[in-house]
């Protein structure tokens, strides 16, 4: 492989953060929109659910595939393929006329989301060398912190200033802009053949599908029978499908060689829980800023503007820094920033609680998600093999999106027990808080033991990863 010229590899990183912003965004810009869907659309509280809960189904069971998909093909065909469906079915999203319409062309954004998503790790893994890595991490990471609070911002102005279908067609000149600099910028990468793991494949997207519908299932329908026989068929389906990766003989679909490495092992862990807390917070913070402060939309929204400001500006310097200097100072920095950030919101959150108070542990979320991303994922990709930066950048991906959807549901279940007990929403959403402020604590005192003086392989070279 050919080194690319680093002027050419920031090009690159441009042209894909742009489409990824887009994905994060969708994930959280709906949350703003459900009385819309209700009341211009006729959509019962279900069907609301179902135009997020599609969305995330359709974008989490094919990550593994189309990770490896990158590799067999190139990332830079996958990218474009995955911004065309995506841009046009966020027009379908607007053009929408009925609710059913809505839920389907959120299937289509989820499956464009899907073959994207892995590419970018990817392709900062396979054009960056060793010490601009970081860096390239650090826009990465400041546009995963970003987005993820952008949503519920931009979700608010958008149809305060016009409607619900503004939230689907803002989508549609970035991605258009996304395609032609990906088709651009991002060069054509060498590609590795591949005897594809039909097996795999069928067992890991049976698995993924029947675990997450059944958690969804779980947060609207209740925990009854049914919902439990979805979560422990989809568990041994995962179970049956880790098996047979250690038994299948050509190329398995996940090599568990990649967990050898401490690093990427950790890594994964520690991204699991940030994408608990990310996706599994901001739902119930709206709620409670909406239903509980009694804020517009677009003023619920405008209270994270110090999350993403302090965010964006922490997260390229942390990515710098972090391939100069031992990556836990930022990692423990800012997982244990998250966790009392989120222990701080428990113990405010009330109805009587006034807006500068609560601007406090806001701020100091945007320090965490300032200094967790970028070393998290610099150091968990650090030592992979490059043929394999594909399928590894499509585990990274699968395990952030797995614990987001854990996550939304877990706390939205907390939510719901407490609101029967106390029958104060916001206490029922102050005790929720507890739950992600102890998951991303345990992210933290795993990435303490993250493996640190290694070299990074170059670019153009493959090393093997040690037990």
């Amino acid at each position: 492989m050919t080194t690319v010229p680093e002027r050419d590899a920031w090009k690159a990183l441009a042209a894909l953060v742009i489409g990824f912003f887009m994905i994060l965004v969708d994930q959280t810009i709906v949350a703003v929109a459900t009385d819309a869907f209700v009341t211009q659309l006729g959509a019962s509280t279900n069907q609301v659910i179902w135009v997020t809960s599609a969305y995330l189904l359709a974008y989490v069971v094919p990550l593994l595939f189309t990770g490896r998909l990158g590799d067999q093909i190139g990332p830079r065909a996958v990218s474009i393929a995955g911004l065309v469906l995506f841009t046009g079915a966020s027009l379908w999203c607007g053009l929408a006329g009925s609710i059913e319409t809505l839920i389907v062309a959120r299937v289509f954004q989820g499956l464009g989301a899907a073959l994207l998503t892995p590419q970018s790790l990817s392709v900062i893994t396979r054009v960056f060398a060793p010490g601009r890595r970081g860096a390239a991490m650090g826009i990465w990471g400041a546009v995963a912190g970003i987005a993820s609070v952008v949503g519920p911002v931009l979700g608010g102005v958008l149809i305060d200033a016009f409607d619900w279908r503004a939230i689907f067609f803002v989508n549609i000149p970035f991605g258009v802009l996304a395609v032609v600099l990906v088709w651009r910028w991002v060069p054509r990468l060498e590609t590795r053949s591949h005897s594809y793991d039909v097996p795999g494949i069928v067992l890991s997207a049976v698995g993924m599908f029947l675990l997450v519908y059944g958690i969804q299932q779980g947060e609207s329908h209740g925990w009854g029978g049914t919902t439990l026989a979805l979560i422990i068929a989809g568990t041994a389906g995962l179970a049956t499908f880790v098996w047979w990766q250690s038994r299948v003989r050509t190329e398995p679909l996940v090599p568990l060689r990649l967990f050898r490495d401490r690093n990427f092992s950790i890594g994964t862990f520690g991204v699991s829980t940030i994408g608990f807390v990310t996706a599994g917070t901001m739902v119930p913070l709206m709620f409670y800023l909406q239903g509980v402060k009694d804020l517009s939309p677009t003023r619920a929204g405008l209270m994270l503007l110090p999350m993403a400001l302090i965010a964006g500006v922490l997260a390229p310097v942390v990515g710098r820094w972090a391939d100069r200097i031992d990556p836990r100072l930022f990692t423990g920095i800012g997982y244990f920033s998250y966790a009392i950030s989120l222990f701080w919101l428990a113990l405010v959150m009330d109805s009587q609680t006034s807006i500068p108070v609560l601007l406090g542990p806001i701020a100091l979320m945007g320090v965490a998600n300032g200094c967790v991303w970028a070393p998290t994922s610099s150091t968990a990709m650090r030592r992979l093999e490059l043929a394999s930066a594909g399928a590894g950048s499509g585990v990274y991906n699968t395990t952030r999106q797995v614990g987001a959807v854990l996550g939304s549901a877990a706390i939205g279940a907390v939510m719901q027990a407490r609101l029967v007990v106390h029958g104060d929403i916001g206490q029922a959403v102050a005790d929720a808080m507890y739950l992600p402020a102890v998951v991303v604590l345990l992210g933290g005192v795993a990435t303490m033991a993250f493996r640190t003086g290694e070299q990074s392989p170059e670019p153009g070279t493959v090393t093997r990863s040690r037990p």
